[in-house]
């Protein structure tokens, strides 16, 4: 249990000092060798937070808010998952919107020092929406557009498209090869694999 609770800090201390621009501390929740997945950037962890600083000083906001977590430990590593929504506001087609995207946090976690960090975040992108702030704006979105992305994230894809960003099409969702695949590394990684 006191790992486990030791892991579910080191997830909430991800969410709260990247949404709140703590890059200092951001950067300690990371392995040496940390990883990050995510639609918009993948690479690692310095690569994603000097992605993060820079979205920041343009004032793009994603914000990240968590849910009930669950984390198998086998020695020096486990497999954290943690129910996860992310909430970015932008420009789509004109209008300010905001767009919600629901999934997991899907997380092979390493102990270095005495300390559970992130060594690689695999988000799982389940179902997302786009609602323009402005309840009267009336949205014609680019169908062609939308349907070239995944069902779970094609919105969020959606807005990270339009305000310049090259999204990453196979991401993993709630079904599907690409989750599948993902949780047989987790069991690969629990078995003492690379």
């Amino acid at each position: 249990m006191q790992e486990r609770l030791a892991i579910r800090e080191t997830i909430e201390n991800w969410a709260i000092w990247r949404d709140a621009g703590d890059w200092e501390r951001f950067r300690t929740v990371w392995a040496k060798n940390g990883r990050m997945e995510a639609t918009w950037k993948q690479g690692t962890a310095d690569e994603f937070i000097a992605a993060s600083i820079a979205g920041w000083n343009k004032g793009i906001s994603i914000l990240h808010f968590l849910g009930g977590n669950s984390s198998d430990v086998v020695g020096d590593r486990a497999i954290s998952q943690t129910k996860m929504t992310i909430s970015q506001r932008g420009i789509v087609d004109g209008a300010v919107c905001d767009v919600v995207c629901t999934g997991r946090f899907y997380d092979f976690m390493v102990k270095e020092d005495g300390a559970w960090k992130v060594l690689w975040r695999q988000p799982i992108y389940e179902k997302d929406r786009l609602d323009p702030l402005d309840s009267s704006v009336k949205l014609e979105l680019d169908q062609d557009l939308l349907n070239s992305f995944p069902v779970g994230y094609r919105h969020l894809a959606y807005m990270q498209h339009r305000i310049g960003y090259t999204v990453k099409r196979d991401m993993p969702g709630l079904k599907g090869p690409e989750v599948e695949a993902l949780y047989a590394k987790g069991c690969d990684w629990l078995a003492g694999k690379p």
